[in-house]
């Protein structure tokens, strides 16, 4: 019998999506370990498997729950909180270090690692399904995804839309700054900033009513700080 409370429900969703993503890390750190891979490309496929899996759980979570994006973002934060541990030197595990850093060294986990996640949190808990700011900080090919459920229109205006957010996010990872500061944080911060703005004024950046605006303030501000 399925849950009727939209709190349980998502509760169970939160589970689900907790899972899969701990299995898809744990299948990296597995293969970290066996040295399958080289370590740079087992990193890159950590970095764009697991937001990808964890953005494609969305839809499971009702409508009807504001705590909907507090449950999914959990995971998340559990993550972060592991991979913190571990980068500071309090915990050890060689699984992480090889899957989700470029030498080897464990303190590498507290730079692209650690704002990835921290990046993906506050796009849930701000953003959330709502918006298509979303899809534009984690991944552009999810347009046609989220779609299917209704939570943003597909349209000519919005890949355009999604087009000039992708291409300053790509002009600001081009620049030293994203070298100096981490691209996982700048080119989040750009695209969330340029998101804001051109979903906004196409009319799709949660309800053209200012609120995007306000969200890509304090996003910027979260991850600046």
């Amino acid at each position: 019998m399925w849950p009727e409370s939209p709190l349980l429900w998502d509760a169970g969703a939160a589970v689900l999506t907790g899972c899969v993503a701990m299995a898809v890390l744990r299948f990296w750190e597995e293969v970290g370990n066996r040295a399958l891979l080289d370590q740079k490309l087992c990193r890159k496929l950590v970095h764009v498997s697991v937001g990808l899996v964890y953005f494609l759980m969305w839809p499971l979570f009702s409508a009807d729950d504001v705590y909907a994006p507090f449950l999914a973002s959990i995971v998340i934060a559990l993550n972060i909180i592991k991979v913190t541990l571990i980068g500071s030197g309090v915990v050890k595990d060689d699984g992480v270090v090889n899957s989700m850093t470029r030498n080897g060294d464990y303190r590498e986990l507290l730079k692209g690692p650690l704002y990835y996640a921290c990046t993906i949190t506050l796009t849930t808990l701000i953003f959330w399904r709502t918006s298509p700011i979303s899809i534009a900080v984690i991944c552009n090919f999810f347009m046609c995804y989220f779609h299917l459920f209704g939570f943003v229109e597909q349209s000519w205006t919005m890949v355009a839309a999604f087009g000039i957010t992708s291409l300053a996010a790509a002009i600001v990872e081009s620049l030293p700054v994203s070298t100096l500061l981490d691209d996982n944080l700048t080119t989040s911060i750009a695209s969330a900033l340029v998101g804001g703005l051109v979903f906004y004024y196409v009319g799709g950046g949660g309800g053209g009513d200012g609120s995007s605006i306000l969200a890509t303030a304090a996003m910027v501000f979260a991850g600046s700080s």
